[in-house]
């Protein structure tokens, strides 16, 4: 989303080279990794340093934003909320656009057409992103853990209130009540997908558990 603040740490970089040295020898042409996980958890920031880690190893690479794809642009879906704060959800969100977006991409389509939200002007546009020459699209956001056009899943296992400090200093969210109960609603949702991972990211941003290969019920994932 154009007019988003990042804020990166030694943390994320560290980790993003984690993750990297996992990804060698797995990736292959058309490949996507996504980041899920709660609202300040760092998932632009982890995309951004991977993003840079990869191109610096000369694999060209790109990302692509869930906070694009929101129904409405932000301050006015902020609004919407308040009106009814029951459709805080993943169906705020238009996977499916998404997962076209991804299907395109994975078919060696040389552009994809998708949504670019600006903050600031509180509209969505429409952009061409080019991908003809991009070998791994990184797609980051709360819930692209559920999306199926994905090779690898990362999940940064930190709730909102483990970040409610990153969430400060990125000026997204003023702390209110209900902001809180939206954050709690969103964790509800954004917990149950922990499960789905093949990379989870610990919330101290020091460790990792590397499920890939492994059933699902082999997964060693706390309730």
């Amino acid at each position: 989303m154009k007019g988003d603040k990042l804020v990166i740490r030694d943390y994320h970089t560290s980790m993003a080279q984690r993750i990297l040295n996992l990804l060698r020898g797995q990736i292959q042409d058309k490949y996507v990794v996504s980041i899920g996980g709660e609202s300040g958890s760092g998932k632009s920031e982890l995309a951004a340093e991977l993003a840079r880690l990869l191109t610096e190893n000369g694999i060209r690479s790109k990302i692509i934003q869930q906070d694009d794809y929101f129904v409405f642009p932000p301050k006015t879906n902020h609004e919407m909320r308040r009106i009814n704060i029951r459709q805080v959800g993943e169906y705020e969100v238009k996977l499916d656009f998404i997962e076209a977006n991804l299907r395109s991409f994975k078919q060696g389509d040389g552009w994809v057409y998708k949504p670019l939200a600006l903050y600031d002007e509180d509209r969505i546009v429409t952009e061409l992103l080019e991908v003809g020459d991009t070998s791994v699209l990184i797609v980051e956001g709360a819930y692209t853990t559920r999306l199926n056009f994905v090779d690898k899943r990362v999940f940064i296992d930190r709730t909102y209130q483990d970040t409610e400090q990153e969430r400060l200093e990125r000026a997204r969210d003023v702390i209110e009540d209900f902001v809180a109960e939206v954050l709690e609603i969103e964790h509800r949702i954004i917990s149950g997908h922990k499960g789905l991972a093949d990379i989870i990211v610990r919330k101290d941003f020091l460790d990792l558990d590397d499920f890939y290969g492994k059933a699902k019920n082999e997964r060693r994932v706390e309730p």
